[in-house]
């Protein structure tokens, strides 16, 4: 029989009771423990967190500026473009959004894949990785099913248009998406914005480009906005308004025909450009909407290369338009213009002939003279009276040998040669036919279009060099002066006068009835002067790249209005027979004639 146990004596195991309690206090504190680190601790975080789960901080984009001419017509203006993109912190399945894009773009899988991978590893937090732009009938066909993809969304881009084309591309330039490197080195970029890669759209980009806002949006479970807040404003870029006359460009450019060359209406008072035309030129669109294989390599190969802007960036021999600035020199160092040189059509130095253009010469000429009938021999003589560090040291206070600083990228700074250039270049002293040769704006002498219509715009305005002005402003910008006095500054372009108006001078086909007209032609050589016995070849019967570039500087003035205009022809010919007739004309659109 079992021993009994009396109750009043019985006392349970006291461990299990200790463990229970232990138990419970142990979850207690981790329970305290857990509360104090998710609320407290951490506790701004996961309300930040929880807030982020129901609402998305998007930037909004902020409009480019847009480009006007003088008059106001649109050079640069926007359009709105649609496009599909994947945000990674709300995408579900990465692969599957892409291949529904695929499908809905119709675009092979790999190549959207492609994209993505490449463009997500410089994608800031919540930027929109954009993978395709669509047109608007494919954004209305897919819009319904969209909310069923979390994590992909329609979005709208801003895309550049030039109105104009080719016909103001060099001046304008183009704009492309943000490299990856632009992207790395400045914050204010995100993935596929647009900046400027050349002309205007360039040097302007921290004007044209706007300030980004931001936006709160809430959103539900499906991605689909409920509300939105706006937490700071966008703001958009600066307009800009130009110095130049569309118009006045369209006329200039048909006149050019077919022509590779340039053309430049400045205002010698203000800088103002009012043309700034570069033939061939290019569909700067082409940039944005993107080349197909067969447009590139038209451009690409293209013999005259149409992305070169002639008027800036070409560097030629400045042929007699140069003797402008010897007279300058002559006059400043002391020389009599009414003193005289014989020209018997040859300058013998040593065993060497140069010739003037005029095999029969020109008899005695002074200074006025020798710009009127572009004596050669005048500046021959000349030139070895002054020496080469004086002409070359004057040339470069002309504003020669340097940068204008036109508003322009890539501007040349030509070459202004002297003993120390050419010992460096060719490891060969200096002789005297090289300022023989320079004295006429022939051999290591090199000019840009833009330099000689400063030059010029200095003599009218008393020897002020004006930095050209492409984007309209109130008041002219000084870079320095000439060596030139007024008085002297006056005496060449009333020589220029007489040039265009009296008879035997050189530039008279610019002649105009009712307009004060002065010019000076020149015509550089691109090869040595070839000869046929006695008899000069023609320019028309030698190849056409080894034909003369034909250059005309100019100046018109009417009604308290002025304009210098420089034309360089390439391979053109003749300075007084190819390029007068193009700045004849350029003077009666500048100035129509009046209804009689």
């Amino acid at each position: 029989m079992p021993n009994k146990i009396e109750s009043k004596t019985y006392e349970p195991p006291r461990m299990g009771l200790f463990l229970l309690q232990f138990l419970i206090a142990l979850l207690f504190v981790v329970f305290c423990a857990r509360y104090w680190y998710l609320q407290i601790h951490r506790g701004e975080e996961f309300a930040r967190l929880a807030l982020e789960n129901k609402t998305k901080i998007a930037r909004v984009d902020a409009a480019r500026g847009e480009i006007f001419d003088v008059n106001g017509v649109p050079l640069a203006e926007n359009y709105i473009t649609f496009a599909l993109a994947i945000m990674r912190e709300d995408v579900q399945d990465v692969n599957a959004a892409l291949a529904q894009i695929s499908e809905w773009t119709n675009t092979p899988y790999e190549e959207v894949l492609n994209i993505y991978n490449k463009n997500k590893v410089y994608a800031r937090s919540f930027d929109p990785i954009i993978i395709n732009e669509v047109s608007f009938e494919t954004i209305a066909a897919i819009q319904g099913q969209v909310h069923l993809w979390p994590g992909i969304y329609v979005i709208p881009k801003a895309r550049r248009h030039y109105p104009q084309k080719d016909l103001l591309a060099h001046v304008m330039g183009y704009v492309a998406e943000a490299t990856q490197e632009e992207l790395k080195n400045d914050e204010r970029l995100s993935l596929g914005d647009i900046v400027g890669r050349q002309g205007l759209e360039y040097v302007l980009e921290d004007t044209l480009r706007g300030v980004k806002g931001m936006d709160a949006m809430e959103v539900d479970v499906f991605g689909r906005s409920l509300h939105r807040e706006i937490i700071n404003d966008s703001s958009s870029g600066q307009n800009i308004y130009l110095t130049i006359d569309i118009e006045l460009q369209k006329n200039i450019e048909q006149l050019m025909q077919d022509n590779a060359g340039s053309v430049i209406v400045m205002n010698p008072d203000t800088g103002a450009i009012d043309a700034l035309v570069t033939l061939p030129s290019y569909d700067n669109n082409l940039f944005v909407t993107g080349f197909s294989k067969k447009e590139w390599d038209a451009v690409r190969n293209h013999p005259r290369n149409p992305l070169q802007n002639r008027t800036i960036q070409s560097v030629f021999p400045p042929a007699s338009t140069w003797k402008l600035v010897m007279a300058g020199a002559l006059l400043e160092k002391g020389v009599n213009p009414k003193s005289t040189v014989h020209c018997s059509g040859v300058f013998k130095l040593g065993n060497t002939q140069f010739r003037c253009w005029s095999k029969f010469g020109h008899g005695a000429v002074d200074l006025k003279h020798s710009l009127m009938y572009s004596c050669d021999v005048y500046y021959y003589e000349k030139s070895l009276e002054l020496g080469i560090d004086y002409i070359s040291d004057f040339a470069k206070k002309c504003g020669f040998g340097r940068r204008t600083g036109i508003e322009l990228p890539h501007e040349a700074r030509g070459n202004v040669p002297d003993r120390e250039w050419k010992l460096k270049r060719f490891k060969e002293r200096w002789q005297n036919g090289d300022t023989v040769n320079m004295s006429i704006g022939q051999g290591f002498l090199l000019v840009t279009p833009i330099q000689l219509s400063v030059y010029i715009s200095s003599l009218l305005n008393g020897g002020k060099l004006l930095k050209p002005q492409l984007v309209k402003r109130v008041e002219p910008e000084i870079v320095g002066y000439t060596p030139i006095s007024p008085e002297h500054c006056k005496m060449i372009t009333d020589y220029m006068f007489a040039t265009a108006n009296e008879p035997r001078g050189t530039a008279r086909v610019i002649k105009t009835d009712g307009v004060i007209t002065g010019g000076k032609t020149g015509t550089a050589q691109v090869v040595k002067i070839k000869m046929q016995g006695d008899r000069r070849v023609k320019n028309y019967e030698m190849d056409f790249k080894q034909r003369d570039h034909a250059w005309f500087g100019a100046y018109a003035e009417k009604d308290g209005r002025r304009y210098v205009i420089v034309t360089m022809l390439e391979h053109g010919g003749g300075g007084s027979s190819a390029a007068g007739p193009v700045v004849r004309d350029i003077i009666k659109l500048l100035f129509p004639p009046e209804n009689k």
